[in-house]
């Protein structure tokens, strides 16, 4: 495929325009109509005449008319459509003969579609895992009418909850079902055989595997619960699972680490066992990745297409080149297109598709366009020298290291134990301001302040009490209120609480008048009962303030 001039590149990106740059400008159509994404993409050659082509499992406009399409350069070759939307598309051999021409496998739902020729060849299904043996007994009931609905949805919850093996797809979408809807449910699907697939803690999104079937190999597969979990052959769970921060936007393996994209903005390089080994930091959001894979240099690094419009390229952490675009990118492929072996394919958010060829004199150089980390990491640091003291200090928590451990466990475990007494004489003597029992959900918070009257010794003490349930009102409370009668003189002590509506803060008030002439004050306790219980519900203690009025007298 013969590269196009700069000119016909309609103003692609600055960089492309540079003497200096890594790549040819052979192709750009705004207007080609392709939504796909990376895993939809596959270069092969289809007949066997050295030409290969580009292979695409197109979505259409909105994910409305998914079609398979094969591009010869920048043409559309053939179309037909597919049968669903497609989610990954790879190419084969299936046989040994000359000429050895490939086949297109091509991933959609539970099946995988191969065609031959172009043409649809074989539908091959996921193995169904045998199910439960207790829900297929309960099934078999149902059959012969042997058990009701009500009952059914009662098993089958136990099942679910206790047994290690999940439930079928039909138990589940039955689980889901009102009351008036489970019976037609199970007269419509009770003569169905119930089947399991092969299962994930969460909803995969990415795959990446490595090895070969028959000896070994390792499947990678990214969820939606924002975890990677790590299978080997004949493993029937995870072996390994790695932990993100934020979901993950794509999944590729460079020689022997995991490079992942995550909605973080940010690249991580991972083992096979979960371990991290590097962070990078991208100026926008990620869109796609892909693997580049230079064979004529044995070079493999991560294209990443970011909402910002451009395509960052890295060996490990190190930023190896950029290239500009003139809408974001929303799938990357590269390898051999036509008769050239490097060439870099991407399609747009627009539909638009750009082809770009790389020098053979190209060669990618880390740190070029932007260095990993900063150089001042490289610079030494002035420690000062070891002091006698710290040598002594060194050598004594070395020969006493077990002791000093063992004595702050002590210290430790005794902090908790108290903190644990005090907490559990709170709750016993009802000295929290919330209510540790669901049978009394309640939070009381008391008040203190001054009722004007120059500066008289009245009072006003408001207390705010508080039904925490959250559907059920409390009723028959009673409030009592604790003071020394030679200091203190409460017209109501004590009455009783109305009905507490679940949510709402209600205020209670009453007064308090001082009787000591000597500035004198104290505290009153407040008690929240319940009628026919001599134990209280909750309790606050007041600090009532000085009395300026019988003080100034």
């Amino acid at each position: 495929m013969a590269a196009a001039s700069s000119s016909d590149y309609n103003g692609c990106g600055a960089e492309s325009n540079e003497a200096n740059s890594k790549w040819l400008d052979a192709h750009y159509d705004p207007m080609a109509n392709i939504h796909t994404f990376s895993a939809c993409l596959a270069l092969a050659d289809l007949h066997g005449d050295g030409e290969y082509k580009l292979v695409v499992g197109d979505l259409g406009p909105g994910g409305q008319q998914p079609r398979l399409k094969v591009l010869k350069g920048p043409l559309v070759m053939t179309e037909s459509p597919l049968p669903a939307l497609p989610a990954a598309a790879a190419t084969f051999l299936m046989e040994q003969h000359e000429p050895r021409t490939p086949a297109l496998a091509l991933a959609s739902g539970p099946c995988v579609y191969v065609y031959k020729n172009l043409r649809p060849y074989f539908k091959f299904s996921l193995p169904q895992l045998p199910p439960n043996p207790l829900e297929q007994d309960l099934w078999n009931q149902a059959k012969e009418d042997r058990i009701d609905p009500l009952t059914l949805k009662e098993m089958l919850e136990s099942i679910r909850e206790t047994a290690e093996e999940p439930l079928s797809v039909q138990s589940l979408r039955f689980l889901q079902l009102e009351l008036s809807e489970m019976e037609a449910f199970v007269n419509q699907h009770k003569s169905n055989s119930i089947k399991r697939q092969m299962s994930l803690p969460s909803v995969p999104v990415f795959l990446e595997v490595s090895g070969q079937f028959d000896v070994e190999f390792r499947l990678a597969a990214a969820c939606r619960n924002g975890n990677i979990y790590i299978l080997r052959r004949d493993s029937k769970h995870p072996k390994y699972c790695i932990e993100l921060s934020a979901q993950p936007v794509g999944l590729i393996r460079v020689h022997k680490v995991l490079v992942v994209g995550s909605t973080q903005d940010s690249l991580h390089g991972f083992t096979h066992k979960g371990k991290k080994l590097w962070t990078v930091q991208m100026p926008a959001a990620i869109l796609t990745m892909n693997l580049l894979e230079q064979h004529s240099r044995g070079l493999q690094a991560v294209m990443t297409g970011l909402a910002n419009g451009e395509v960052r390229i890295y060996r490990d952490k190190a930023l190896l080149n950029v290239i500009h675009t003139p809408d974001a990118v929303t799938s990357l492929c590269f390898g051999r297109y036509g008769r050239e072996d490097n060439t870099l394919i991407m399609t747009t958010r627009g539909g638009g598709l750009i082809i770009k060829i790389l020098k053979r004199t190209a060669v990618f150089v880390e740190g070029g366009s932007e260095v990993g980390p900063p150089p001042a990491q490289a610079m030494k640091l002035n420690v000062p020298r070891k002091t006698r003291l710290y040598v002594d200090q060194t050598l004594r928590e070395r020969e006493a290291g077990t002791a000093m451990h063992r004595a702050f466990q002590t210290d430790l475990y005794l902090l908790r134990l108290r903190a644990a007494r005090a907490y559990l004489q709170a709750l016993e003597s009802s000295l929290s301001p919330m209510s540790a029992t669901a049978r009394e959900p309640l939070k009381l918070h008391a008040v203190v302040s001054i009722w004007v009257q120059g500066l008289g010794p009245t009072f006003k003490l408001t207390l705010h009490l508080q039904n925490t349930s959250t559907a059920r009102p409390v009723l028959g409370l009673l409030v009592c209120c604790l003071y020394n009668e030679a200091l203190y003189s409460l017209p109501r002590a004590f009455f009783k609480v109305p009905l507490l509506v679940p949510g709402l803060n209600y205020p209670l008030e009453t007064f308090v008048e001082s009787l000591s002439n000597k500035g004198i004050s104290d505290i009153i306790k407040v008690l929240v009962l319940r009628e026919g219980q001599s134990a209280p519900l909750l309790s606050a203690h007041v600090n009532m303030p000085g009395s300026e009025g019988l003080a100034a007298a």
